[in-house]
């Protein structure tokens, strides 16, 4: 899949929740590989913040990011926006905002959805990278009962549960199994507030925007006239009989269960922060934007530690080319064919395999009683792997041959030894040019990166 732009630019505008102030925020098209980026136009020199979880600094009623070299220079309330551009498909965006707060519009992602389906996205050159859940990873807090389980899955999905100590907002479920959904399903979700809570954010110089046109109201315990009708006041509402538990809004419930769809909005809007679209099932129970960044950021130090994935292998699956078909493409025979199968291919990358066995005639020197694959045939497998890729882009490819001509930034991690499974990631860097190809490699076992190279290739005919 490739990376995707908008289309063309648009506004929205309206008050920050917490700030009240007047804001208006312009989603742009940026290159390949911009990620989400805010630049704060109201400042000198216009600060960009790059919308990452390790630059989140505050999740009080809220995601709040920061420049990584001035934590004064920040935007929050972003995870609304975030979850819209997440759910269409957006890779890339820089966001021009004249506030230190995306504007809360009617507390729900429903505009941004609408905006980006108005102006349409753009196909980028550059191919999309996902982050792959290949196993199960858990966070908890365990004063606050939340947790966050990710589950290996071949898309993207979220299940939901929120539990409140309330008579009109108890427990809830909302589930996502489709991206396509989401501006049906759950960008119309607003966020909510307990009466309860109002003056305490009050006291805090929080949500001086709020109001029923923008977020849910639940008054679900009983307290008195006074000081109901004082809350009334602070937040600018009519006065209500102090009897009369429920929701509080003008407009009625988009669904029944509108706050879980919302805690669910929220979940999405924060693992955007990981800088890449995910493929894994989630099971969330009682989020909130603290235990969703800290998701992120330890998805991030992941990726932060080792960026590329290792590509993912079934050996159950038939290979895109076996050993027959790769010795009619390739010239290499015994003992130097060091490629058994190709598992994935693509205009731009190929992922091959290499079963490293005891019998290998190098390890009868290399080391006799440490056997260890050389690094230099580690990098020649991946020229043999790359040199499948460059053949595939041509007509009558049995009539070619590949050649090194430059091998730059290479690195050893890890020993090779006997037993070891090779999986080769080998893709484009630059568009194959007058026959000439430059190629970044990568070579794994596992999941860790055991070596990587950068080579340029010539494709020549045969005589």
């Amino acid at each position: 899949m490739k990376q995707k732009t908008l289309n063309a630019p648009f506004s929205v505008s309206g008050k920050g929740l917490h700030s009240g102030l007047n804001v208006e925020a312009t989603f742009m098209p940026a290159p390949e590989n911009t990620g989400y980026v805010f630049k704060r136009i109201d400042l000198q020199d216009a600060p960009v913040i790059e919308a990452l979880a390790e630059n989140v600094i505050e999740t009080n009623r809220g995601t709040v990011i920061a420049c990584k070299t001035n934590k004064d220079v920040k935007v929050g309330t972003i995870e609304h926006s975030m979850a819209a551009l997440y759910a269409a498909g957006v890779d890339n965006c820089i966001i021009e905002i004249n506030a230190p707060e995306m504007p809360i519009l009617d507390g729900s992602a429903t505009l941004y959805s609408e905006k980006i389906e108005e102006v349409g996205l753009k196909e980028q050159a550059a191919e999309r990278e996902f982050y792959v859940v290949k196993q199960r990873i858990k966070v908890v807090d365990e004063a606050t009962g939340s947790s966050l389980i990710v589950l290996p899955d071949d898309d993207f999905s979220i299940d939901t549960m929120i539990e409140f100590d309330s008579p009109v907002l108890s427990n809830q479920f909302a589930s996502l199994t489709s991206l396509a959904d989401f501006k049906e399903e759950i960008a119309g979700s607003r966020t909510f507030v307990f009466v309860r809570e109002i003056l305490p954010l009050v006291e805090n110089n929080l949500i001086k925007g709020g109001d029923l046109d923008n977020a849910i109201v639940i008054y679900d315990k009983k307290m008195s006239q006074e000081e109901l009708d004082k809350i009334a006041d602070v937040a600018g509402v009519p006065h209500i009989p102090n009897d009369q538990l429920g929701y509080l809004n003008h407009k009625p419930l988009t669904h029944p269960n509108e706050p879980a769809r919302h805690k669910l909005l929220d979940v999405m809007g924060d693992l955007a922060l990981i800088g890449r679209p995910l493929k894994g099932r989630i099971v969330a129970t009682r989020p909130g934007h603290t235990i969703n960044t800290r998701l992120s950021k330890q998805i991030r130090k992941e990726l932060r530690y080792q960026n590329v994935q290792a590509p993912v292998y079934d050996p159950n699956k038939a290979p895109i080319m076996d050993i027959n078909r790769i010795r009619e493409l390739l010239p290499h025979r015994y003992p130097m064919q060091l490629v058994d199968k190709v598992i994935e291919i693509s205009d731009n990358y190929i992922v091959g395999v290499k079963n490293v066995t005891s019998n290998e005639p190098f390890f009868q020197g290399h080391f006799p009683q440490e056997p260890v694959m050389p690094g230099v045939l580690q990098i020649e497998a991946m020229a043999q792997v790359g040199g499948l890729l460059v053949l595939s882009s041509v007509d009558e490819p049995e009539r070619y041959s590949t050649y090194f001509m430059k091998i730059d930034n290479v690195k050893f991690r890890q020993k090779v030894v006997p037993g070891d499974t090779l999986i080769f990631h080998i893709s484009f860097m630059t568009p194959l040019r007058r026959g000439c190809a430059v190629m970044k490699g990568y070579a794994f076992v596992g999941e860790k990166i055991v070596s990587e190279v950068e080579f340029m290739a010539q494709i020549v005919k045969n005589k």
